[in-house]
């Protein structure tokens, strides 16, 4: 169960903007340090906390016990995962499954990431010709080369695209209508996010501070726009309009009991609950097609279909993806991501699901109840997906 309430999420900078300089590790300890103080929750109230990081920061080896140590819970530990982008599914389904079995009753989840100004790394090769070792970009590289297809990822939606003769138009009229779901998230002085986003400090020397109140690096999208952008590879129909962009950012959520959940919850009438997780792998260099195997997983786990869903959300880093997963699901491409979705907001691969999860939660808590699908896919052609029932 997940308390009403009972998570957060930072917005989302597009790289080498505010939050460029940031270690990310560190700013989630600030930011979850501060969400846990203005609900008066008592951080030793945790049985354990589960991070989620993709890149790679300094002393990150320390990892979960480091950032419970930040929030002032020396005495608990836990796992730190990393699974691309699908790290944040990955961090609640193991949370929950501990709960489900009694080895925990109260968990904490953060998932952080800065993928500004990532790390350069070199490894030694003292037998080598020469000496001379390898290096690697952690960031660039990981986006631009998979080492088992041998491919960048923006590869894996052109084969789809190719695959399934999904043409530019189509997915121009997706990254459209996603770019309008965002802005409805921003009506009303942002209503929407401000129910589960919470702004960031940057101190400016010792007396100025400057706040980080909403996502940065959200390009205007018309289509015309979009119509005048170049293909990103030569030949191929994503473009930079119809695919995510690198983010920073970081997000937070509590996992417990029924009865903790109560106890936590910022509204009693509100129960929020997890009903099971799915993952899948596809043919090598087909990244986009996995969601929907995943997708298909975690619905048959719960005993449901996509008709008795009320909200889904996916992380799409390319417009490709919901093209693909509205034609093989049969749910229309205007029926998922409303309020907006990764491909918009961006692509902190740790905290990225968690956001969509937490907006996932929202959209029925305002429906008044419903069951809901996240699922996206993440690197090695692989994806997963979480069920969630609110009431």
């Amino acid at each position: 169960y997940i308390p009403y309430g009972g998570y957060w999420s930072t917005p989302f900078c597009r790289w080498q903007e505010s939050l460029a300089e940031k270690h990310s590790i560190q700013l989630a300890g600030q930011v979850a340090k501060s969400f846990l103080g203005s609900r008066e929750i008592d951080p030793t109230s945790f049985e354990s906390l589960h991070l989620g990081t993709t890149v790679l920061q300094s002393s990150g080896f320390y990892g979960a016990p480091w950032l419970a140590s930040m929030l002032g819970a020396e005495m608990i530990t836990g796992p730190t995962v990393s699974q691309a982008c699908a790290t944040s599914a990955r961090l609640l389904a193991g949370a929950a499954l501990e709960i489900e079995t009694g080895l925990r009753s109260r968990s904490l989840l953060v998932a952080c990431d800065r993928t500004s100004n990532g790390p350069h790394v070199y490894y030694p090769a003292p037998n080598a010709p020469g000496g001379t070792g390898r290096a690697e970009n952690v960031v660039m590289d990981s986006f631009n080369r998979d080492p088992n297809a041998k491919v960048a990822m923006i590869q894996t939606a052109e084969n789809v695209a190719k695959h399934c003769n999904i043409g530019r138009e189509e997915q121009d009229e997706v990254a459209l209508m996603r770019y309008q779901q965002y802005a409805e998230a921003l009506a009303d002085d942002r209503a929407f996010q401000k129910r589960y986003m919470v702004p960031v400090e940057l101190p400016r020397g010792r007396r100025e501070s400057k706040w980080v109140e909403a996502d940065e690096g959200v390009f205007p999208t018309t289509a015309e726009g979009l119509a005048g952008l170049r293909p990103v590879m030569e030949g191929g129909t994503v473009t930079f309009g119809s695919q995510t962009h690198p983010a920073d950012g970081n997000a937070g959520m509590i996992v417990t009991s029924k009865d903790a959940a109560k106890e936590l919850s910022r509204d009693n009438a509100v129960t929020i609950k997890v009903l099971s997780y799915g993952e899948a792998r596809v043919e090598k260099a087909h990244m986009p097609m996995a969601v929907v195997p995943a997708a298909q997983h975690a619905l048959q786990r719960a005993g449901l279909k996509f008709t008795d869903l009320k909200a889904i959300k996916t992380h799409n880093p390319f417009a490709v993806n919901d093209v693909y997963f509205a034609r093989e699901t049969g749910v229309a491409a205007s029926d998922m991501n409303r309020f907006g979705s990764p491909m918009i907001w961006g692509h902190p691969q740790g905290p990225m699901g968690l956001r969509a999860i937490i907006e996932l939660i929202e959209e029925l808590v305002m429906a008044g109840s419903g069951r809901g699908l996240f699922a996206g896919c993440a690197a090695g052609d692989t994806a997963m997906a979480v069920t969630i029932e609110v009431c």
